[in-house]
This record gives C-alpha cells, sequence and structure tokens, in this order.
C-alpha cells in the first residue's frame, strides 16, 4: 500500500496526535488545526488541496462539513472517522457510493448506574446548567469587575430556584438537564417538540429517576410564554432550521433567560441579536453558533453586552462537549478504528 497518510482535523486543543502515533505507528499523520468551511467556494479550494493525498481522515463532530461536493475531490479517501454516533455534516450516501468507509465512536465515558436517580451527567449536561447558573448570577461580569478594580456591580443576581425551565427538544440530553431542575432547584419542567406526547414525556422522566407528570408537555407558544429559562436541546436537521424565530421569541418573558447548547442554526440569529440589542430579555448564553469558529467580525464579539439596555450575554467557544475523558474515549475509539481498517479487520460503530 505505501505510506499511508492521515489527517486529523480541527484539532483545537492539539490533543489527538498521540493516541494515532500508538495505535498506528507507521502511518503518517498530519494535524491541521484551522477549519476550513467547504461552504465557501475559496475554502473549498483550499481544503481540497488540503486533503486530496490523504486516505484516512479523522474529523471532530461537524467542525468541518464533508458534503459531497468535496468528497468527490478526494480520490484517495478510503476511511472516514468522526466523533459521537451521529455527524450531519457528513453525506453518507455520497461516502458509500464513493467506497468511503465512515466510523463514529460509541464509547461511554461515565460510569453506569442501576439507579436513574444517581446517573452521573453527561458533559453537555453539565455545561448547560454552568451556563444557567453562571448567567443567573453574572459570574463572568462580576469576575471581569473584580479583576480590572472594581466591585459589586449594579445588577443583582437572579435566582432560577422554583421556577419554570423550558425544554425546547425532550431526548438524552433534555431529560438530563429537567431532572437537576426538579431534583436539585425544585423546579416546574414544561417542555415542546413537534412530535412530543404526554405519554412519551411520562416514559422520559421514569428513565431519569422522576415522577409521570414532572415534564408537562405543552404547546409551543406555551412554552416559550412560560419558561423562566428556556434551554435547547433539539437535534438539528433541514426541517429544524430556524425552529426558534422571531415568533417564539417574541413572546418570552422580559426576565427569561436562554441557552443554547445544541446546535447554533436552530436559532434565527438575526432575529435572537435584535432581541439582545432591545434587551428583549435579560439573558443569553451560548455554547453553540451558526458557523464556527465564531467569525472575527461576528456581532456576538462584542464587549457593550448587559449595557445600555441590551441583554447580558454570555458564550463559550463550543465547549460543552470538551472534556479530557471524553476526547480521550473518542480519539482512542478512532485510533483504534485506523489500525482495524488497516488490519483488514471490522470496525467498531460503522456509519454506514
Amino acid at each position: 500500500m505505501g505510506i499511508v497518510k492521515l489527517a486529523i482535523l480541527d484539532d483545537w486543543q492539539s490533543i489527538g496526535a498521540p493516541y494515532f502515533t500508538k495505535a498506528v505507528p507507521d502511518v503518517q499523520i498530519t494535524t491541521f488545526s484551522e477549519t476550513l468551511n467547504p461552504k465557501n467556494p475559496a475554502d473549498l479550494e483550499k481544503l481540497t488541496k488540503r486533503l486530496e493525498s490523504f486516505s484516512i481522515i479523522s474529523t471532530m463532530r461537524e467542525r468541518t462539513p464533508f458534503p459531497a461536493e468535496l468528497l468527490h475531490k478526494l480520490p484517495n479517501l478510503r476511511l472516514l472517522l468522526t466523533t459521537g454516533m451521529r455527524n450531519a455534516s457528513l453525506d453518507l450516501q455520497a461516502c458509500k457510493a464513493l467506497g468511503i468507509v465512515v466510523a463514529g465512536t460509541d464509547t461511554r465515558h461515565n460510569p453506569p448506574t442501576e439507579n436513574p436517580k444517581r446517573a452521573v451527567p453527561d458533559s453537555t449536561t453539565m455545561h448547560t446548567w454552568t451556563l444557567i447558573l453562571a448567567l443567573s448570577r453574572h459570574i463572568a461580569r462580576d469576575d471581569a469587575a473584580v479583576k480590572t478594580g472594581g466591585w459589586q456591580g449594579q445588577t443583582l443576581a437572579t435566582t432560577v430556584a422554583g421556577k419554570t425551565l423550558g425544554l425546547c427538544g425532550l431526548g438524552r440530553l433534555g431529560s438530563a438537564v429537567g431532572r437537576i431542575a426538579i431534583q436539585s432547584w425544585g423546579m416546574r419542567v414544561v417542555c415542546w417538540s413537534s412530535s412530543l406526547t404526554q405519554d412519551t414525556a411520562d416514559e422520559k422522566a421514569r428513565s431519569v429517576g422522576l415522577e409521570a407528570g414532572d415534564f408537562e408537555v405543552v404547546s409551543k407558544e406555551e412554552l416559550f410564554r412560560e419558561a423562566d429559562v428556556l434551554s435547547v436541546h433539539y437535534v438539528l436537521s433541514p426541517r429544524s432550521t430556524g425552529i426558534i424565530g422571531q415568533k417564539e421569541l417574541s413572546v418570552m418573558k422580559r426576565s427569561a433567560l436562554l441557552v443554547n447548547t445544541s446546535r447554533g442554526p436552530l436559532i434565527d440569529e438575526a432575529a435572537l441579536l435584535d432581541v439582545c440589542k432591545r434587551g428583549a430579555i435579560t439573558g443569553v448564553a451560548l455554547d453553540v453558533f451558526n458557523l464556527e469558529p465564531l467569525p472575527d467580525d461576528s456581532q456576538w464579539r462584542n464587549t457593550g453586552w448587559g449595557q445600555s439596555g441590551r441583554s447580558n450575554v454570555l458564550l463559550t467557544p463550543h465547549t460543552g462537549y470538551a472534556e479530557q475523558e471524553v476526547f480521550d474515549c473518542w480519539y482512542t475509539e478512532n485510533a483504534e478504528n485506523a489500525k482495524r481498517w488497516l488490519n483488514g479487520q471490522e470496525l467498531t460503530a460503522r456509519l454506514n
């Protein structure tokens, strides 16, 4: 076969290479930390030239999309490794047609438990609650004030205890966030998704150690009108893109907080920016954005949030899942699959 070349994409923390070096020491490994977006014609050309010589590519989640247009320009690609068991930015049909094997990761780093009440929260659930509490208690603002010679600001913290949490989406993550809301903060939890029924919500509640009825299914309008904290946990698809727009945002309470740790395009960005500029809701915390990494000229990169009537805005760089333990699981399995593929063995977590 000659020298096999493997590319590691979007390893922003530069931690992936040692896993592959250990598993496949004879492979030539190159790491690329600069993300290119193939939706941009100039980036598509650069990405094609960057990747055309590689037969194995390891990509992190949806950081670099692989549409059919790009895949057709990579004649040497035979194995595409991704993290997790779902990556909507990969054209799996095109991969199959081109003979490109795609494998994900299905390892879990959280210890199992037979008692759902004692289940260990995953990283995104913990990040969601970190953002909710940091936003409601002005942690980032107060930290910056103290470090620059100030003291207490002019705005007091607001409690989430006993208030209403709205969940837009009630899958595994939404259910985990809702469990903590009830067990830790005594909150009322209301939820909505396009096909959610009360029976399904009751099953979700029981699966995390709660009682039937603890997750109340409401209409979409009621969800946004009643929530003191609105947390997004929806799967991104062509149908769900922009599922939260001006109509939904306009009925939220002035005192409400909105948190998105799911996917940026679920929310109409222009509508959300308008809401924040007008201070129509108290605070917004975002871990995900329409375009990542966030462009230098993005309107979100504004130090004036929380001033002159604008909403408080708390930003993190899509790190809800970025834990050492998670990455260790992912890169270990990716590297093992590269070794399996080179040895002609069956792959784990194959996606096509």
